[in-house]
C-alpha cells in the first residue's frame, strides 16, 4: 500500500517528518502554497468530489472483482476510514462512535452524490480530539506521576475497544503519558529533563496536526475506499502520484538532497553524489533550509515551521532551472551566519534503490569459489524515458544484465539474487529479467476481470547468466519479486532460498483520472490518478502466489512477522486459485539436489556459531514483539531493563567474538530503548546507526552462499546428478558451470 506520510505521521505520534526525496520530475516552483495552521472546518472542493465519483465509476466497472458501492461497501469503507485515522483506538470514544454510526450506510450516497461533507466531517472531528488529546498529556506533565503502584499499560491496541467515555479515555492517556515519561526516567533523564522533551514532543504533534488539511482528509478517505475493495488498490492523489512515478524511474530533476523535518527546520539529511547539491560544495548534511527562492531573482519565502511537502515542493522543478536556498550551515549552530545558495536543477538519479553487486568468497574443504550477489531492492523502469528513445533509461533488468556481465569478468561460479524486502514493481521487468537466467520460453500468465489469459515470456535466445543460481527471498519478497522467483522454481533454474514471500499475487495499472476530467474553462482539474487492481498473475505451472506466495527450496527460520505482515493478514484479499499451465519445459530437476543440500545446509548450521547467535536474537526479537503490556512500575521496569541490558551484552560479546573488531562499533547505551522517538535523537547518531547496520554480518546471505557453493560441488563431483539437470541447447548445465567465468557474452545484453 501507498505510505501517507501526514497519517503515518500522526499514527505514529512521531514529530519528526518522515525522510522524504526534496526532488520530483514536476515543476510546482513558486506556485506551492504552504499549508500552515488549517481553517476549521475543512471543507472538500468540486474537484475532489468529482475525483471520488469518477474513481468510484472505474472501480465498480473494470477493478478485477468489481464490486458495487452499495450500503455494504459504505459499512466496508467505514471500517477502513476510522482503522486509518484511529487505528490505535486513542481518540475516540464510544460515546463518539455512536454519534458516527449514521454515516455507515452513507458514504457510498456521498461519493456518488459528490457530497463528502460526512467523511470530511470525520476528519474535523480527528483532528479536535487529536489536539485536545496532546493538550491533555501536555497537562499532565506538570504534575509527574507515582511509578510505585502496580499498574499497567496495554499499549497493543490494534483489538481493542473504544474507551467507553471520556474518563476511559483520560484514563487511558494517563496511561500511554506515564509510559512515555517511564521510558525516559529509565534512559536516565532527570524530571526537568524528561518535561522538556515529551512537552516538545506533544507540542511538535498538536503543530503537525493542525497543519492538516483538506487535501489530507480527501487522500485518507480516497484510500479508505480504495483498499476496502482490495488490498492493493489505492487512490493517489496529485503529489503521491509524482512520488510514485519518481519510485518508478529511479530518476527525477532536482538539487540532489534528501531532507528530513527536524523541530521548525527542514534539514539536509544526505547529498546524493553527483547532484548539483554535491557538486556545488555548498550543501552539507546536517544543513537547515529557512527559505526557498525561485529562480536568480525571486522573493525569499521563509519556511521555518513549514510541512516537510512543502518545503519540498518549493524545492523541486525542471532541469535547468534555478532555486536559491538560504541555509544554517551544520557547522555554525542555529546562531550562524546564514548563507545563500544558488543551484541549476538537473538529473538526478537515486542510486540507493537501484541494483548493486558484491562478491563473497567461500572456502570449504580445501575448495574456494567465488559467489556474486546482485541487490535488487526493487523492479524499477523508466517507461516514459523508454518511449521517448532515451538509450540511458533507467531499467533494473538492464542494470543487472550490466552487473552479470561485470561479475563473470570478476570469476565468479555462482550467482545468488538478493530479493529481501523487494517489494515488486514493474511486470515487465519482472518478465524481462527473467529472461536473462532462461533461454526463451513463457515467465508468468495474466488473468484478466473477463477471464481471458495472457501468457508473456521472454522470446529472445540467449541468457546473461547461464550458470548456476540462487534466489534469496523473505517475507517482505512481493508481487514482481515472487513472478521472478516462481518462474526460476518452475522451470529449475535455481534454488529459492529463505522464507515463504509475501503472496501478492495481483496486477494494479494507473488510471490517470485527469485525463477523464471534463474541461469547463477553468483549466484541467488535478484529480490524481488510481493505482487499480485489473488482472492476477500465476505461474507457469498454473497455480498463483496469491494468498500463499513463493515457498522457498531450502527454508530459513521465520521472524514470526507473517502474523501481522503479508497478504493473508489482509481481510479482502483476494482467494488463491490455479488455471492451467503454460507451454513449458522444466530445465532442471531440483528434486534431485534438495535433500542433500537440506543435509549439507542443516550440519553447517548446527555448528556455526554466527547462525545460533541469530536464532538467539530472533527468539528475543519474537519474545519481545509478542508482548502487548507492560507495568508502569519502575522498580518491576527497571528490573526488566537490567535483565534485558545482560541478554544484550551477551549478544554483543558473541558478535565481537564471531566478528571480531571490524564490525561496527555499538555503544552499550545505544543497544537499550533511549526513550526518544524517530527525529528526536541527533541527526549525527541516526546516520551512526544506519551506517552501523548497514556494516553488520549478514549470516543468512553469507549461508545463501554457501548452500549454491555446495551445489556447484555436487554439480562437478558428480556425473549422475549432473545428468539429471536437463541440457540447456545440448550443453547441460554442468559444463556451464565449468564456463560460467568466461568473459560476459552478447547474449548479457540481448534483453
Amino acid at each position: 500500500m501507498t505510505f501517507r506520510p501526514a497519517l503515518a505521521l500522526l499514527l505514529a505520534l512521531v514529530v519528526a517528518a518522515p525522510v522524504c526525496a526534496a526532488q520530483s520530475a514536476a515543476d510546482l516552483g513558486a506556485t506551492a502554497k504552504p499549508r500552515k495552521q488549517s481553517t476549521l472546518p475543512l471543507k472538500p472542493t468540486a474537484d475532489e468530489a468529482q475525483a471520488a465519483q469518477l474513481s468510484a465509476r472505474f472501480l465498480t466497472r473494470f477493478h478485477y472483482d468489481a464490486q458495487p458501492l452499495d450500503d455494504a461497501m459504505s459499512e466496508k469503507i467505514y471500517k477502513a476510514y476510522f482503522k486509518m485515522l484511529d487505528g490505535e483506538k486513542v481518540f475516540f470514544t464510544q460515546q463518539d462512535m455512536a454519534k458516527f454510526a449514521r454515516y455507515k450506510d452513507q458514504f457510498d450516497d456521498a461519493i456518488w452524490n459528490e457530497d463528502l461533507s460526512g467523511p470530511f466531517d470525520i476528519f474535523n472531528q480527528y483532528i479536535l480530539r487529536a489536539v485536545d488529546r496532546m493538550n491533555y498529556a501536555r497537562g499532565l506533565l506538570k504534575k509527574g506521576f507515582d511509578f510505585g503502584t502496580d499498574a499497567t499499560y496495554d499499549f497493543d491496541r490494534k483489538h481493542a475497544d473504544w474507551p467507553k467515555d471520556q474518563a476511559a479515555l483520560d484514563e487511558l492517556w494517563r496511561k500511554r503519558t506515564m509510559n512515555d515519561w517511564l521510558r525516559l526516567k529509565l534512559a536516565g533523564k532527570s524530571d526537568d529533563e524528561i518535561r522538556k522533551v515529551l512537552d516538545k514532543r506533544y507540542s511538535g504533534y498538536i503543530d503537525r496536526v493542525r497543519q492538516l488539511d483538506g487535501e489530507d482528509a480527501f487522500q485518507t478517505f480516497m484510500s479508505a475506499y480504495a483498499e476496502s475493495t482490495d488490498p492493493h488498490t489505492d487512490y493517489l492523489g496529485p503529489r503521491e502520484a509524482q512520488n510514485f512515478d519518481i519510485a518508478m524511474k529511479l530518476s527525477l530533476e532536482g538539487i540532489g538532497a534528501v531532507l528530513q523535518a527536524r523541530d521548525d527546520y527542514t534539514q539536509i539529511r544526505e547529498v546524493v553524489p553527483a547532484g548539483p547539491a554535491a557538486k556545488s560544495g555548498k550543501v552539507h548534511v546536517g544543513d537547515r533550509i529557512v527559505a526557498v527562492g525561485q529562480g536568480d531573482s525571486g522573493p525569499m519565502v521563509d519556511v521555518i515551521g513549514w510541512r516537510l511537502d512543502d518545503v519540498v515542493n518549493l524545492i523541486r522543478g525542471k532541469k535547468d532551472t534555478t532555486v536559491r536556498l538560504e541555509i544554517i550551515p551544520a557547522s555554525t549552530g542555529l546562531d550562524g551566519k546564514h548563507e545563500l545558495v544558488s543551484l541549476v536543477r538537473k538529473k538526478v538519479t537515486i542510486a540507493e534503490q537501484a541494483a548493486k553487486k558484491k562478491v563473497i568468497t567461500v572456502t570449504d574443504g580445501g575448495v574456494t569459489r567465488k559467489i556474486g550477489v546482485i541487490e535488487l531492492p526493487t523492479f524499477y523502469s523508466d517507461f516514459g524515458a523508454r518511449r521517448e528513445g532515451d538509450k540511458d533509461f533507467k531499467s533494473a533488468t538492464r542494470d543487472v544484465a550490466r552487473l552479470l556481465g561485470e561479475l563473470k569478468a570478476e570469476g565468479v561460479q555462482g550467482v545468488v539474487m538478493d530479493l529481501r524486502n523487494n517489494g515488486g514493481g514493474s511486470l515487465y521487468e519482472a518478465n524481462e529479467l527473467t529472461g536473462l537466467f532462461i533461454d526463451k520460453g513463457p515467465v508468468v500468465q495474466v488473468r484478466d476481470a473477463r477471464g481471458q489469459v495472457d501468457v508473456q515470456g521472454d522470446d529472445q535466445p540467449g541468457m546473461a547468466w547461464s550458470g548456476p543460481l540462487a534466489v534469496l527471498v523473505n517475507r517482505g519478497t512481493a508481487s514482481a519479486s515472487e513472478i521472478f522467483s516462481a518462474a526460476i522454481q518452475d522451470y529449475g533454474r535455481g534454488l529459492i532460498i529463505g522464507t515463504p514471500t509475501f503472496g501478492k499475487g495481483t496486477v494494479q495499472n494507473l488510471v490517470d483520472l485527469d485525463r477523464f476530467a471534463s474541461q469547463d474553462g477553468k483549466g484541467k482539474p488535478q484529480y490524481g490518478e488510481l493505482k487499480m487492481t485489473i488482472a492476477e498473475f500465476f505461474r507457469i505451472n498454473g497455480g498463483s502466489t496469491q494468498l500463499k506466495g513463493v515457498t522457498p527450496d531450502i527454508e530459513y527460520p521465520k521472524n514470526g512477522d507473517e502474523k501481522d505482515f503479508g497478504e493473508s493478514t489482509y481481510d479482502n484479499a483476494l482467494a488463491w486459485t490455479h488455471i492451467a499451465p503454460a507451454d513449458y519445459k522444466p530445465v532442471a530437476d531440483m528434486q534431485a539436489w534438495l535433500p542433500q543440500l537440506r543435509q549439507m545446509h542443516d550440519a553447517r548450521v548446527a555448528k556455526s556459531p554466527a547462525w545460533k547467535l541469530m536464532l538467539d536474537e530472533l527468539a528475543q526479537y519474537r519474545k519481545m514483539r509478542d508482548r502487548t503490556t507492560v507495568s508502569l512500575n519502575f522498580a518491576a521496569r527497571d528490573a526488566e531493563r537490567k535483565q534485558l541490558d545482560a541478554i544484550q551484552a551477551g549478544f554483543r560479546a558473541r558478535h565481537k567474538a564471531i566478528d571480531g573488531n571490524d564490525v561496527a562499533e555499538v555503544d552499550a547505551d545505544d543497544a537499550l530503548d533511549d526513550g526518544l522517538n524517530p527525529g528526536e535523537r541527533s541527526l549525527k547518531q541516526e546516520l551512526k546507526d544506519e551506517k552501523a547496520a548497514k556494516k553488520a554480518p549478514d549470516p543468512v546471505l553469507k549461508e545463501t552462499a554457501h548452500v549454491l557453493f555446495d551445489a556447484i560441488g555436487l554439480i562437478k563431483a558428480d556425473p549422475k546428478l549432473a545428468a539429471e539437470v536437463e541440457p540447456y541447447g545440448g550443453k547441460p548445465l554442468a559444463t556451464a558451470v565449468a564456463s560460467a567465468a568466461a568473459p560476459a557474452a552478447a547474449a548479457s545484453s540481448a534483453h
